[in-house]
């Protein structure tokens, strides 16, 4: 057996170890899992302020395991870390923890392959992906980064399967998130002001939808030129 395969096959059955073996690590990580499950913001604030001084550093930890165990949903921890810190740092956490997790998502696949990518992610939906990225190319991440409803994480595990790199990959996921990191974060701070809140979330979705779609028919318009020359 290669030692490139000893190493992979290593670092799967700590983590895997530590998750069974450790019951404070396992106890936490299922409770967070219930928390993002159920949209429960109030409940992951409180679990959030707990740990003090903590509190950010942990919060950048959540949205990495929320990347990577997709589809568990990210804005609820933009939410709460907005609510928590204020939108400004809040969005700067989000965004920090968003693209660490990116990252990790994007390497998983590249070391592991989409098997791995699959256990997180259901194949038809890494096909969607996979068709997404070759219909609209280097425009692939920046889109799907807007439109709130593709799958942050599942378009990272896609990104590792293809022969894009880690730089392009990077800049792009970056640009793509800050609109939508910008927006929830002011929303999550005035979450408790009901009806504004949920009209920010409407106008917010709906500004990040259009831009996205903007990009998407730029990127259209610019394949089909290239297409026809």
């Amino acid at each position: 057996m290669k030692k490139s395969t000893i190493y992979k096959l290593s670092v799967l059955v700590i983590l895997i170890l530590i998750y069974f073996l450790v019951p404070t690590v396992r106890e936490n990580l299922n409770y967070v899992v219930t928390l993002l499950a159920t949209l429960n913001i109030v409940e992951l604030k409180e679990y959030i302020i707990s740990f003090g001084a903590w509190g950010p550093i942990v919060s950048i930890l959540l949205m990495m395991f929320q990347s990577i165990a997709a589809p568990l949903p990210a804005f609820v921890i933009t939410f709460a870390n907005a609510y928590v810190f204020g939108w400004g740092f809040g969005a700067f956490i989000s965004w920090t923890g968003a693209m660490l997790g990116a990252v990790m998502c994007f390497y998983i696949t590249r070391i592991y392959g989409r098997p791995a990518a699959e256990k997180f992610a259901s194949s038809k939906l890494l096909d969607k992906t996979d068709n997404f990225f070759d219909e609209y190319g280097n425009y692939a991440i920046l889109i799907a980064r807007l439109l709130p409803f593709i799958s942050f994480d599942v378009v990272s595990y896609a990104a590792g399967l293809t022969s894009m790199g880690l730089w392009s990959f990077f800049w792009a996921t970056g640009l793509g998130q800050l609109p939508a990191t910008i927006v929830y974060s002011m929303l999550g701070e005035n979450i408790d002001q009901g009806s504004k809140f949920f009209l920010g979330i409407i106008t917010g979705v709906i500004a990040l939808v259009a831009l996205g779609l903007a990009i998407k028919k730029f990127a259209s318009n610019k394949n089909a030129k290239k297409k026809l020359t």
